[in-house]
């Protein structure tokens, strides 16, 4: 699960990076605050990688999914691009707990070859 989220996480960082440009030539928002805004969030999407598969680390990453639809209000591509990165979230945890189970089912079976073998 940790690799597909973080894959999901990290296209976020540029995407928001990418919208905080567009945000810039809005002429009703400051510079700093738009940049202040945009780095807090591109921190998060960095520092949720490491914390993903922490207890609360998928809901964080929700709350990252919210925030980057509602910034569609600045940059209204946002409301698209948080639906389609929402989407690719959700694949990546569901998908991921899948490719994590079926790990431990091979490593568990493999567990249980070896020890059957190193017992003959």
């Amino acid at each position: 699960m940790r690799t597909l989220c973080s894959s999901t996480l990290i296209g976020e960082f540029f995407v928001i990076g990418f919208a905080a440009l567009v945000a810039m030539k809005d002429p009703d928002l400051a510079t700093a605050t738009v940049w202040t805004v945009s780095g807090v969030a591109m921190l998060l999407s960095v520092l949720l990688c490491g914390v993903v598969t922490r207890p609360g680390g998928v809901y964080l990453g929700w709350a990252l999914q919210l925030a980057l639809i509602a910034s569609g209000v600045v940059v209204p591509m946002m409301y698209f691009l948080g639906v389609v990165f929402a989407a690719l979230w959700w694949a990546s945890v569901h998908f991921g707990r899948k490719v994590d189970a079926a790990k431990a089912r091979f490593a568990a079976q493999a567990g249980a070859g070896s020890s059957e073998a190193d017992a003959a």
